[in-house]
């Protein structure tokens, strides 16, 4: 077990800087997700970690000893990867043992490793098989088993589930998340998959173009995210905005914008006067009497049934609005509807920087 940390971690590629001075620290036996857009440097930081890429500037240290210039097989980590990378002439058995063959380690002791791991896996039946024969879920726990026989102080995983489908992925991302905390080794998971991210971490590392946006609890990143940014990344659909000004009376703040005033509390870390944008969760968002004071007006486009919820797609003063219900609801198309939200549910942010203020 470990605690990781990166300091003013930084890479170059040429003239071309794609991760900016990055400080982090992981610690014993947590499960972190770097998450992101494509080419926000998340894979890069993971293989840097790993040693597989060259760091330009700063450090990565494992328990306070830096191992910038530490081979890869000598970091005692371990790394799952997209694709499996297994051999496929070698058998299930021999491909989860081989790290421990490459380390003399007699076969005596090779064999009883393999099956204790692949007892724990559900993959004691398929030991003698190669990977051809096997289904996409069972490659990657053989991969998995690879890493895991090694014992190694962190687990290093880059989008491992991104092959399979919706339904498996779900599987093994149970599946993994059970494991590691079974194990107690340090993890870092590099997604795509926010669900992934939300379901799986103690903490998510949000990248953007090179740098860290926030760092959190899952729960503590949705409520309560530090900018623009994440705020309309994490959450599926995405986080409405609307940009106003903000007043304040005897009552709090409020906000107003093309065609609505929202109460917003009192808490805002900004001057009435100020330009701001709110923000509004789709499923903090519900159908409203027409009179109600304090709603948005809405013109219902598209209504999309998923089964446990109901989307509503429209607009606002030709802004799209996303509507996300727990209720079952129909309307055509063109209705001209109110949206009300509560105060406590409604996010503010400063309208230039996008850092939030409340």
């Amino acid at each position: 077990m470990a605690n990781l940390t990166t300091s003013n971690l930084k890479k170059n590629y040429g003239n071309v800087e794609v991760l900016h001075g990055l400080d982090l620290t992981i610690n014993d036996g947590e499960f972190v997700s770097l998450i992101g857009e494509s080419g926000c440097g998340k894979s890069t930081l993971l293989r840097m970690i790993a040693g597989l890429e060259e760091i330009t500037d700063g450090t990565v240290a494992v328990d306070g000893r830096v191992i910038n210039d530490v081979a890869p097989k000598d970091r005692d980590m371990a790394m799952v990867f997209q694709n499996y990378a297994l051999y496929p002439h070698l058998t299930v058995a021999e491909n989860m043992g081989f790290s421990l063959k490459l380390r003399n380690v007699p076969k005596a002791e090779i064999r009883p490793a393999v099956e204790d791991v692949a007892k724990m896996l559900n993959l004691s039946p398929y030991l003698d098989r190669l990977p051809k024969a096997l289904s996409g879920g069972q490659r990657q726990r053989v991969a998995m088993g690879r890493a895991i026989v090694r014992r190694p102080q962190v687990f290093l995983f880059d989008e491992p589930l991104s092959n399979l489908d919706a339904k498996l992925r779900v599987q093994m991302r149970v599946e993994i998340r059970a494991l590691q905390r079974r194990l107690g080794t340090t993890a870092i998971y590099v997604t795509h998959d926010q669900m992934e991210a939300m379901t799986m971490s103690d903490r998510i590392v949000i990248l953007n173009h090179g740098k860290i946006e926030q760092v959190g609890a899952p729960l503590e990143v949705y409520d309560r995210p530090a900018n623009i940014f994440v705020a309309t990344f994490i959450g599926s659909p995405s986080m409405n905005l609307m940009d106003g000004i903000l007043e304040r009376d005897a009552s709090g703040a409020l906000v107003r914008t093309e065609n609505a005033l929202l109460r917003v509390g009192d808490a805002i870390d900004a001057p009435a006067g100020a330009a701001v944008t709110v923000g509004l969760r789709p499923e903090h968002l519900k159908i409203a009497a027409e009179g109600t004071t304090g709603t948005i007006p809405f013109t219902l486009d598209l209504i999309e049934p998923t089964g446990a919820e109901t989307h509503l797609y429209g607009r606002n003063a030709d802004k799209p609005v996303t509507v996300a219900l727990t209720e079952r609801f129909d309307a055509p198309a063109g209705s001209n509807l109110h949206l009300a939200v509560s105060p406590a549910h409604v996010h503010v942010f400063d309208r230039e920087n996008g850092q939030r203020l409340n």
